[in-house]
């Protein structure tokens, strides 16, 4: 089933499936949408039943307002999905840029929230290239220039790749996002948009620990985009928690997870 929420001028798009006593939110990585949760849906949907969101700038959702995504502003919109679905309490889980949107749902309602999968999460470590996005407006208006014209992209991560400031890997994953003049687009607009999804690790760590939200980190062994290492922020300062790490890089870790959670729900 297929539905979406409108709040202002800006539409939410997301896919249900699933029978399942436990809801559980499912928000997807940049330049994806609801569908690569499609492995999951077959594995879980006896138990869960499953709501996989198109972010905005991504599928069928639309931000059209000139300002970004505000915290606020993704409370109420989840309000109005939980009376359209009568949900009292629910799981969540992000990969990637979906990481920031279960952080962001877990920071909204606490009280709500049993259950957070992060999938090599946004959110917990800052990029530099996120962090120069998302400067003063000066900066931002460098930034989008370089995006609309990939050679002067293409030249400051040579100088950033000569002088071993960004990983190899991590480059060619970001050339493989902005092969296009639409990724680029979507590129600015999700890191302009949603800049102000950012968290205090200290206060997230609290939420888990006070309301006893189980809290699951899963990674890829060869993921060159988002490393172990950079977890410890958060991880260091929960009570409990479990981490996992798959025998994959970034982009397989939804496949490979989907039977992890099928036999840990």
């Amino acid at each position: 089933m297929v539905n979406h929420i409108t709040y202002h001028n800006n539409k939410l798009f997301y896919h249900k499936e699933g029978e399942g006593k436990i809801p559980i939110l499912l928000f997807h990585g940049f330049g994806q949408d609801h569908k690569i949760f499609a492995a999951w849906f077959e594995e879980l949907k006896n138990n869960y039943t499953l709501y996989s969101f198109d972010l905005f700038f991504h599928g069928d959702s639309h931000w059209s307002a000139r300002t970004p995504l505000e915290k606020r502003d993704w409370r109420e919109i989840l309000e109005l999905l939980f009376t359209n679905e009568k949900m009292d309490a629910f799981d969540v889980a992000g990969f990637s840029l979906g990481g920031k949107f279960a952080l962001a749902t877990l920071e909204a309602f606490p009280d709500k929230v049993k259950r957070v999968i992060l999938l090599a999460p946004d959110g917990i470590k800052t990029s530099f290239w996120y962090s120069f996005a998302t400067y003063p407006i000066i900066i931002r208006a460098l930034f989008k220039s370089m995006i609309l014209h990939p050679d002067r992209l293409h030249r400051v991560t040579k100088i950033l790749r000569t002088f071993g400031l960004v990983d190899k890997g991590l480059v060619r994953f970001a050339e493989s996002q902005m092969d296009t003049p639409e990724k680029r687009k979507r590129v600015y607009l999700s890191w302009v948009y949603f800049r102000h999804l950012k968290f205090n690790l200290d206060r997230v760590a609290r939420l888990v620990n006070d309301h006893q939200v189980s809290f699951t980190i899963i990674l890829g062994k060869y993921d060159r985009i988002i490393a172990a290492k950079d977890m410890n922020r958060i991880l260091k300062k929960l009570s409990v928690y479990r981490l996992e790490i798959l025998d994959t890089g970034h982009q397989g870790i939804i496949e490979e997870s989907k039977i992890f959670l099928g036999r840990n729900n």
